[in-house]
């Protein structure tokens, strides 16, 4: 059987983006297809209103409703993502689908905790921190929790300029890792994807990227059906 006959029997995996902006959907799902390979097919759906980037808690909660929307309106997926670090909608929508459903916070944490690890994570958006703060809470992670640390500035802008990105994300790594003791540390969010496979190669500790992670989980749950 040749690639597009083996492509053509993978399972077909949702990727959500609750932001608006569909450049970032489509590098979410490269990112996502990479890891893959030629075990799923991911494809993309972007939130139709919204913010382009998601930077506070009213956004995060604002955006869940777009996210259940596309899920639950979605027909042939044998499992979704919700690609925002905060998992907006994640658990509205997994009682309202009979697919897998994973989130990039839960994902990137569950996977940086793996064999009692301390974990932390590094970040753009200090608006959201809280929110972080209570996923790792929520997941029953807290004692391996070594908390946030962020980058200084504007997330949009730090985000529109790849190479400061990676330099800012690499010194809240590195606070992370020599001053909370983390053992391993997720990058928080979907849109620093592509920083995070950069730095995945910087660090003797493991830096996960949720979005790879994301799919690593999927892929678990999907066998285990």
């Amino acid at each position: 059987m040749d690639d597009r006959g083996m492509r053509g029997l993978a399972p077909r995996i949702l990727l959500i983006n609750p932001n608006t902006n569909r450049a970032t959907t489509a590098m979410m799902v490269a990112i996502a297809q990479a890891e893959a390979g030629d075990a799923m097919i991911v494809e993309g759906a972007t939130a139709a209103s919204g913010v382009p980037m998601i930077l506070d808690e009213a956004a995060l909660a604002a955006s869940a409703e777009q996210v259940v929307a596309i899920g639950a309106g979605a027909a042939g997926a044998a499992g979704m993502i919700v690609a925002a670090f905060g998992d907006p909608g994640l658990e509205t929508l997994r009682g309202r689908v009979t697919v897998p459903v994973v989130g990039l916070c839960e994902a990137g944490m569950l996977e940086a905790a793996a064999g009692g690890r301390r974990f932390g994570v590094a970040t753009t958006t200090p608006a959201l921190a809280a929110t972080i703060d209570a996923k790792a809470r929520a997941l029953g992670l807290g004692p391996l929790y070594t908390g946030i640390r962020l980058t200084p500035g504007d997330p949009a802008a730090l985000v529109g300029d790849p190479e400061l990105l990676e330099t800012a994300l690499a010194d809240a790594v590195a606070l992370a890792i020599e001053r909370d003791g983390a053992e391993a540390v997720v990058i928080g969010g979907g849109p620093l994807g592509r920083a995070a496979s950069a730095l995945e190669r910087r660090f003797a500790v493991p830096v996960i990227g949720p979005i790879p992670a994301a799919i690593r989980r999927l892929a678990r749950l999907l066998q285990e059906r």
